[in-house]
């Protein structure tokens, strides 16, 4: 008897979809860099000063932030060298409308001094406005009497420089809303940083965007819930598989530290997933090696498939 060859059950005609590649980091930060050169000047800009962290790297100065809104600009944070990447930037070397301060690490107000008195020898007339944490106000007079003598002969010298433009008005905060005029609204935003008493994120809303600013922080609830829907979240950010015990004084609490005071990749990728900003934007990166994909992998694994670019000094989104 023959045997009757059983057919082969036919392949359905419906393929699966074919995988959508995700761009690279590259060409989401051409994408964005071309959106920003075609923005109103009326319109609100994100400006990465500095990104880097305490580790000195000649193409990463200190944490500083601009957000430019119909010509006025707001700096968030004053790290080292930012008065040169305000000039680089091509913003007001007079100084911004104001000054605000996520906490008081040496990293984020090295620049401080550089920021009140260089906008004054530059032709500042008026109060540079600050905002900071407590501690703020005492930082500032230590800074004002420790440039003394130069103060005194720029003014009475033949430089002939304003009596007045050195001179600093601090507002100290807790948190909610510490800036709101003509269309700009700034809330405070307490986050986890360790053993700092008090530190703090930022969110910015203008008209046209909104933009959350982490500060230096562990994963916190407060941060995600201001960043939900937002246009733009910049957050700091480790790469997990990096941190380990270090052979130096102190070393062996090294991963402890990370842990209390930053944020992983995957616990970034888990807070961006849940909060869904439109762009997230990775700076002051406490990293060794460069490995930008790395850092995209760890988000990914993290949970968050939206666009991530990770901020090089002077970048404009």
């Amino acid at each position: 008897m023959k045997k009757v060859a059983r057919k082969a059950p036919k392949k359905s005609r419906k393929s699966a979809p074919a995988a959508v590649p995700s761009k690279s980091l590259e060409e989401t930060r051409a994408e964005w860099l071309i959106r920003a050169g075609t923005r109103s000047p009326s319109g609100t800009s994100l400006v990465m000063l500095g990104t880097g962290m305490p580790r000195p790297d000649p193409m990463c100065f200190g944490p500083a932030t601009a957000i430019v809104h119909d010509g006025r600009t707001f700096l968030f944070d004053a790290g080292a060298g930012v008065m040169r990447r305000m000039a680089a930037a091509r913003l007001s070397i007079r100084g911004p409308d104001a000054l605000f301060l996520t906490h008081l690490h040496s990293d984020h107000t090295l620049g401080l001094p550089d920021v009140i008195l260089t906008t004054w020898v530059m032709g500042r007339r008026n109060k540079l406005q600050i905002h900071g944490p407590a501690g703020t106000k005492h930082m500032c007079r230590h800074i004002l009497a420790a440039w003394k003598e130069d103060i005194h002969v720029r003014i009475h010298g033949l430089e002939r420089n304003s009596k007045d433009g050195y001179k600093v008005k601090v507002r100290e905060f807790d948190e909610g809303v510490v800036f709101d005029e003509d269309g700009v609204r700034i809330s405070a935003i307490p986050v986890e940083h360790g053993c700092w008493r008090q530190a703090y994120g930022f969110r910015i809303d203008t008209p046209e965007r909104s933009i959350v600013i982490s500060g230096d922080t562990k994963p916190t609830q407060a941060i995600l819930e201001a960043a939900r829907g937002v246009d733009v979240l910049v957050h700091e950010v480790y790469p997990s598989s990096q941190v380990a015990p270090e052979v130096r004084a102190g070393g062996e609490a090294w991963p402890s530290y990370m842990r209390e005071f930053h944020t992983s990749d995957l616990e970034l990728g888990a807070l961006a997933a849940a909060a869904k900003p439109k762009l997230l934007v990775l700076h002051h990166i406490v990293r060794h090696g460069h490995d930008d994909d790395e850092l995209l992998a760890g988000i990914r694994a993290g949970g968050y498939a939206g666009e991530v670019l990770v901020a090089r000094d002077l970048d404009r989104y």
